[in-house]
């Protein structure tokens, strides 16, 4: 049992920020990383005692608060905080950085390697899932307090949730610079405004501070086993928001997000958790709405506005998440190109992606509308989150295994109780598939076709240029020998394949029968780590005849601008003048046919992707006015 804890002390010591700024960095984790983990005491608790499973006694609420407080323990403290934290990728975190991380590690083994990344990638498409009920139960559960305040309001709380939602998507165009300083503060405010609502009815029942023991849990589950089982759909609900603490890391670092945790958000969740009980305890039709109940009349309205302030704050901390997966996934090769506007001239991380904006928008909206309420919503939350926690356990002992070299008895015992303990929460939440629990699963799914079509695609257009190409040399021997014309300035070629002669150059030569001075045949590669150093960024290779083989490369978080990269070149033989510079690009155009690599139905679906994908200038960064495309047709 303790033998990931010593996993944990055999890490070597890691560099800390200095104080100040470790301060303004703890503070910033506050607003982005605990957003949603801070939100989950709006519903947790009642949906746990809305299932009608459990009898409404003192042991039974002592034993469900327990059951809370060690869940927060084990699964945010130990898992996330204490053992996922050490498992950066060059410094980043996240689904995709741990994908990338332990398929990079067992890269020997082939097999292996494909089923993790499958694996991965369906965790990866299941975080749109709970991109999408995350908005919609925050913000209707902060709402919903409409109804304790007054119910005659109760008809007004979708069109206000639907208004508020649409108000955030409707801002993400501008960018979170402005408003996301702000973020930090307003959720203090919030961790400490929960913290002291639970501390005033605490001090009216102080034994309900008995169930920081674990003996109440222990208690609770070996007296009603199977009641405990099924009630962990419910009780997950107090943890949604956990993966945040790994997909910031690169945002924050380690310390700040665990001296966050430790010092305001664990003891504010577990304080508002008790206050709730002992509420329960003297007044169990409380159970009604015991969050807001908590507040006494004068402080509900007021209440209500910080809640919703707090929701909106957990959404957008989770908004700006799915842009930034969704430009890691574009680079990593598993979606298609798509139009991204940078919000921000000194943070390149601040990125808007429109399609995915407003696709999130209309899916939370079709979930505000289908569900109705907090409490329906909730049956629909917890199975794409389980499901990714389960799938970090099983990426995070690889990593564990393969990449740090641990013995295999350690590693199965670092990580073996966490993934038996995600595994019965993935199982109980199995049991609300028809009760909600197949919407988030139906957008995974969606988008883990799309993945994985793309990705086959990609793959399959890449042997049929290989099995169509020339080698580049040989044709450059060639071409030489009876040289065209040749004009002012450089052609920069770009070809997805190092040595083959790029499609462009061909249609070039046959339509303009002319070559440039120099010529730069220039291969990108996007490679499995977050960053790639300047260092790294370019090899070139003289062909002869003022002709260069060059290859840039990036990581799934470095901007690929093609010509700043180019201009590493300068000083080593190989000059570029932007003014005399053209950009040369091959634009096919994807045919399907009935004996492909894949399915019609999904050679049809890549072909319109491929067709919609935005220009490869614009996601190379290419000037606009010195790029020239050339089309050709390839059939699958």
């Amino acid at each position: 049992m303790l033998a990931w804890v010593g996993l944990v002390l055999v890490s070597v010591s890691q560099s800390t920020p200095s104080k100040s700024s470790l301060g303004a960095l703890t503070l910033g984790a506050l607003g982005v990383v605990y957003g949603d983990i801070g939100t989950s005491v709006l519903y947790a608790l009642k949906e746990v005692f809305a299932t009608g499973l459990i009898a409404f006694t003192p042991d039974n609420v002592l034993g469900i608060l327990s059951l809370f407080v060690w869940t927060l323990t084990l699964i945010v403290s130990f898992k996330y905080v204490v053992l996922v934290l050490r498992a950066d990728n060059n410094g980043e975190g996240g689904l995709v950085a741990m994908l990338a991380l332990a398929s990079t590690a067992v890269k020997d083994k082939p097999n292996l390697r494909r089923v993790l990344l499958v694996v991965g990638i369906f965790g990866t498409a299941l975080f749109y899932g709970d991109g999408v009920i995350t908005p919609a139960i925050s913000v209707l559960s902060a709402v919903e307090g409409l109804q304790v305040f007054s119910p005659e309001l109760s008809h007004w709380v979708i069109p206000l949730t639907l208004m508020i939602l649409f108000v955030l998507f409707w801002l993400q165009k501008r960018g979170t610079g402005g408003i996301g300083k702000f973020f930090g503060p307003l959720t203090l405010v919030w961790f400490v405004v929960i913290a002291s609502l639970g501390v005033s009815h605490i001090v009216t029942n102080p034994a309900v501070l008995w169930a920081l023991s674990p003996h109440y849990a222990v208690a609770f589950i070996a007296g009603n086993p199977m009641t405990s089982f099924l009630i962990l759909g419910a009780l997950v609900l107090c943890v949604t928001g956990a993966e945040a603490l790994y997909a910031d890391l690169g945002h924050f670092g380690k310390a700040p997000i665990r001296l966050a945790w430790f010092s305001a958000v664990m003891p504010a969740l577990i304080l508002n958790y008790m206050g709730q009980g002992a509420l329960l305890l003297s007044n169990p039709q409380a159970i009604e709405n015991p969050f807001f109940l908590m507040a006494p009349e004068w402080a509900v309205l007021p209440l209500i506005g910080l809640a919703t302030l707090a929701t909106v704050i957990a959404s957008q901390a989770l908004i700006s998440g799915a842009f930034s997966v969704t430009k890691q996934v574009i680079q990593l090769g598993f979606l298609p190109r798509l139009h991204i506007q940078h919000t921000s001239t000194k943070d390149t991380g601040q990125v808007y992606i429109p399609f995915v904006n407003w696709g999130l928008f209309v899916a939370i909206v079709l979930a505000v509308v289908l569900f109705q309420s907090s409490a329906n919503l909730a049956s629909a939350y917890g199975i794409a989150v389980t499901t990714d926690m389960l799938i970090t356990t099983v990426l995070t002992f690889f990593v564990v295994r393969y990449a740090w070299r641990y013995p295999l008895w350690l590693c199965i015992a670092a990580t073996g109780v966490f993934a038996v303990v995600d595994f019965f929460f993935f199982a109980s939440n199995l049991l609300k598939l028809f009760e909600g629990g197949w919407f988030p699963l139906l957008i995974g799914a969606t988008v883990f076709t799309f993945m994985v079509t793309w990705a086959t695609g990609r793959e399959l257009l890449a042997k049929r240029h290989s099995e169509e190409s020339m080698d580049l040399s040989g044709f450059l021997d060639a071409v030489f020998a009876g040289p065209p014309a040749r004009v002012e300035g450089t052609a920069v070629f770009l070809s997805p394949q190092v040595g083959t002669v790029p499609s462009a150059l061909l249609h070039n030569l046959k339509h303009n029968k002319v070559l440039h001075e120099q010529n730069l045949f220039v291969s990108v590669h996007h490679h499995s780590v977050p960053w790639v150093g300047l260092d790294q960024r370019v090899r070139a290779q003289a062909l002869g005849h003022n002709c260069w083989q060059v290859e840039l490369n990036f990581g799934f978080k470095n901007e690929p601008d093609v010509p700043k990269a180019l201009g590493l070149l300068s000083g080593h033989g190989c000059e570029l003048e932007a003014m005399t510079t053209s950009y040369f690009l091959s634009r096919d155009t994807v045919i399907p046919s009935m004996n492909g690599g894949m399915a019609y139905w999904r050679e049809k679906l890549f072909a319109q992707m491929h067709r919609n994908a935005s220009g490869a200038a614009d996601f190379l960064s290419l000037p606009n006015n010195a790029v020239v495309e050339l089309g050709s047709k390839i059939a699958l």
